[in-house]
């Protein structure tokens, strides 16, 4: 199979798969991040089909909801790409970035790189940053039906990767335990550049919140 008609089949099942997901984890998050992941990617040195690959097969069954699950996300790509006949080699690294890519809590053991996976992570921490990330994060926390803020609940930056998972923490906490993390966190030179600005604006997005909350704006 060509390798457009490859892309264009695995953009349709991910858009099939996904039509009921969570709107934070949807396919409009997949189409976001298969399309930044290319536009790192022209700024890098990668194998551009494992990257698009990789990219609209990251979250095809997130373990968060599937009973923490880390392992189907992994074998549902494996099983469509191998009924698409693609190479044993290109497989099993779009497996290993669908296994790698999440954040964790920041636990992630880093078993596997490559310059592929670097993009596509790059790209998915990207989409949880910004006016993006800040509109995700609290659609997921209410989602979990997670409070916004309570002050007498601090942020825990030494949570486990298990507490992580299963946190019920206010969202506001969210962004000091995870998303200002990850623009220190970012692998390519062009990722990081991109995530300035979202981190700027989250920053300022917080520094409001905590005004109107006190009444003072």
């Amino acid at each position: 199979m060509e390798h457009p008609q490859l892309i264009e089949k695995t953009a349709l099942y991910v858009q099939e798969t996904l039509r009921n997901a969570e709107a934070g984890h949807d396919w409009w998050h997949i189409q976001r991040v298969w399309k930044t992941a290319v536009q790192i990617a022209a700024h890098e040195t990668a194998d551009p089909l494992v990257v698009e690959l990789g990219a609209l097969l990251h979250d095809i069954a997130d373990s968060k909801f599937h009973h923490g699950n880390e392992e189907l996300g992994p074998a549902t790509a494996r099983a469509f790409l191998e009924k698409e006949g693609v190479h044993p080699e290109i497989v099993a690294h779009v497996e290993n970035i669908v296994r790698h890519i999440s954040f964790k809590g920041g636990h992630q053991s880093g078993t596997f790189k490559s310059p592929e996976l670097d993009i596509v992570q790059d790209a998915d921490r990207l989409d949880a940053m910004g006016a993006i990330g800040i509109a995700r994060a609290f659609h997921y926390g209410g989602f979990k039906n997670r409070p916004i803020y309570d002050p007498a609940i601090p942020p825990n930056l030494q949570k486990s990767k298990e507490a992580y998972k299963h946190s019920a923490d206010p969202t506001i906490n969210h962004f000091y335990e995870k998303l200002f993390l990850l623009k220190d966190r970012m692998n390519t030179r062009t990722g990081a550049a991109m995530a300035l600005s979202r981190h700027q604006f989250m920053e300022a997005f917080i520094s409001q919140f905590y005004q109107e909350w006190e009444g003072e704006k």
